[in-house]
């Protein structure tokens, strides 16, 4: 039986009418992104007129009343919604991103507040308001975990609460004050920023030498310049050092109140002329300290300045005055005496540093040890003289150096001031099912 063309006795299948399709209109000019300008244009007007017609109440629906309230009666008067206030970012901020300042009305009714305090995200106090524990840590309220900001004693500093969570402060020094130098970097956030030392469970302030209002007023192209040549120069270095030394007990005696740091000994750190302020209050043996720390320190004006001369060719006009402070800040004089305070020190120095030779800091050792120090060692990295890349006022992401000297810092006042608050595990002994013993 044949069926014709109906394909179901062995005729032709039928054929396949194309679909129609409308024609496409032609491509628009890409916009921004790959967006034909048409299209965006569309899509803006879509979403503006979608906010409006959202935000707009349709006057022909009235709005439904809730349960517990009468239909006719007046809606309730709305309370603002309360904002959140903003977390401030960690160590090493610019000073321009740091906290906003307190309301006048509310810091004039707690009182004249001694220190700028970065305050968390929670309503909690504080940490000038805070009790502190023996660490120096907030008991009540939320842990405090961001920097504190302010002025103890007329010098400016900045503070970095214990934040580490695998170790504890064990002993009595639950505080590290660390200065600059007039090299980068040359200001306390810089310092911060270039050698926090985070896995310290101490409180770590860093003070600015106390120079003028400018942190590099005094040698604002650092050491190694001509400048350090002038009476200016070493004016400003002499100056900066012997008041940061002589200012000491009385700085740390109101960072204790502002922090609620309990007495005890302290621990000391300093980068090049921050290193010579600890070398003096060693000396001087005003302050009980444990520990500490020196970068690059500058022993000797007329040393460093020496170097100076032989690089530039220029000779160095010093005023008797200048020659008398630079005389007196030989602090190798002094070795019997910082010796004698009883201090473990850790002395660092640069393989290509030309102020400080790594040299200069191995004699230094030398002779602290045959003056009768208990512990003191040194350390030679391949670094320069600065921690910080230029100009060294404001805190930068740390350099090469500054990361493997806050390594080694770290582990320094660990091994001396904390102890580890997590137990190691011991080996776990694997028995096979069916492996012969």
């Amino acid at each position: 039986m044949k069926l014709g063309n109906s394909g179901l006795a062995g005729g032709a299948p039928p054929p396949v009418r194309p679909r129609h399709r409308p024609p496409r209109p032609p491509p628009a000019a890409p916009g921004r992104g790959g967006v034909r300008a048409g299209d965006r244009r569309d899509r803006e007007e879509l979403t503006r007129t979608m906010t409006a017609h959202a935000a707009t109440p349709d006057p022909r629906r009235p709005s439904p009343a809730p349960p517990d309230r009468p239909p006719n009666a007046p809606p309730p008067e709305t309370e603002p919604t309360p904002t959140e206030p903003q977390a401030p970012p960690f160590a090493g901020w610019p000073p321009g991103d740091q906290p906003a300042a307190k309301p006048e009305a509310e810091q004039a009714a707690k009182g004249p507040a001694r220190a700028q305090t970065a305050e968390p995200a929670s309503s909690g106090p504080g940490p000038a308001e805070m009790e502190a524990d023996g660490g120096g840590s907030p008991r009540r309220g939320v842990e405090l975990a961001w920097p504190v900001r302010g002025a103890a004693a007329g010098v400016g500093y900045i503070a970095l609460p214990p934040t580490t969570v695998d170790a504890r402060a064990s002993g009595p020094t639950r505080l590290i004050v660390a200065w600059p130098g007039f090299d980068p970097p040359r200001a306390a956030g810089a310092m911060a920023a270039a050698v926090p030392m985070t896995g310290v469970p101490t409180w770590r302030v860093f003070l600015d030498l106390p120079q003028a209002s400018d942190p590099a007023g005094g040698l604002p192209t650092g050491l190694g310049s001509q400048m350090f040549l002038s009476d200016a120069g070493v004016t400003a270095f002499g100056t900066a050092v012997e008041q940061g030394a002589e200012r000491l007990p009385a700085v740390l005696a109101e960072l204790r109140r502002d922090l609620g740091v309990p007495e005890g000994p302290v621990a000391l750190a300093g980068f090049s002329a921050g290193a010579a302020v600890v070398l003096l209050a060693l000396a001087r043996q005003d302050v009980q300290v444990s520990t500490a720390a020196l970068i690059a320190p500058v022993v000797s004006p007329a040393r460093a300045a020496r170097s100076v001369e032989k690089r530039s060719g220029r000779e160095r006009s010093w005023s008797p005055a200048g020659v008398a402070l630079a005389e007196r800040l030989d602090l190798s004089e002094h070795a019997g005496r910082i010796a004698g305070a009883g201090a473990a020190l850790l002395l660092i120095g640069g393989a290509r540093d030309r102020i400080v030779p790594a040299a200069e800091v191995t004699a230094l050792r030398d002779l602290l040890s045959r003056c009768g120090a208990k512990t003191v060692e040194a350390a030679t990295f391949r670094m320069a003289h600065a921690l910080a890349a230029e100009p060294g006022l404001e805190a930068r992401p740390p350099i090469t150096e500054a990361v493997r000297v806050d390594g080694v810092l770290t582990d320094w006042f660990r091994e001396r001031l904390a102890e580890p608050t997590t137990r190691t595990t011991p080996p776990v002994s694997l028995h096979l099912t069916g492996s012969s013993s």
